[in-house]
């Protein structure tokens, strides 16, 4: 991969996992949910994060063969831990919930038979135990509540 291609990847990467580097103030997820609400009804449904997923696993798979392998998950966890700096909200409420969303993008996580790189069947396939630690609230759903407070 390219030096240019790298730093586009992690471009891409800001974009598909609906990131910034800079948080609004006192309002977790609120990037999460702009750019992965698809519809604009504040909430983040199971089809949306599943063609969301999709288009992350697209913007990674570089070589298009149908995998991201190591080398290409370098690049997707670079992306991830820079767009990750700065995320949560006020008074560190829904680091918690970026953690598990970037946990729930790895390699180990997603890597379902141990073979070193992940299909796009593996990552799609991972969608219900993604939810599982994002929606906190078990709605099928992720909307700010998700962010917020555990109460």
């Amino acid at each position: 991969m390219t030096r240019f291609s790298a730093v586009a990847s992690v471009f891409a990467a800001a974009i598909a996992l609906g990131i910034t580097p800079v948080q609004a103030a006192g309002v977790p997820g609120q990037h999460f949910i702009e750019n992965w609400d698809l519809s604009g009804d504040g909430i983040v449904s199971l089809a949306e994060v599943i063609e969301r997923r999709g288009d992350i696993f697209l913007t990674f798979d570089a070589d298009e063969n149908g995998f991201i392998d190591a080398q290409e998950y370098v690049a997707f966890d670079e992306a991830r831990a820079e767009d990750m700096k700065g995320q949560g909200g006020a008074n560190g409420h829904g680091k918690g919930a970026m953690k598990n969303m970037s946990e729930g993008m790895t390699l180990a996580f997603n890597d379902a038979n141990q073979d070193g790189q992940v299909s796009r069947d593996e990552f799609l396939g991972a969608v219900d135990r993604w939810m599982e630690l994002v929606d906190r609230d078990g709605d099928n759903a992720i909307t700010p509540a998700d962010f917020g407070p555990k109460k």
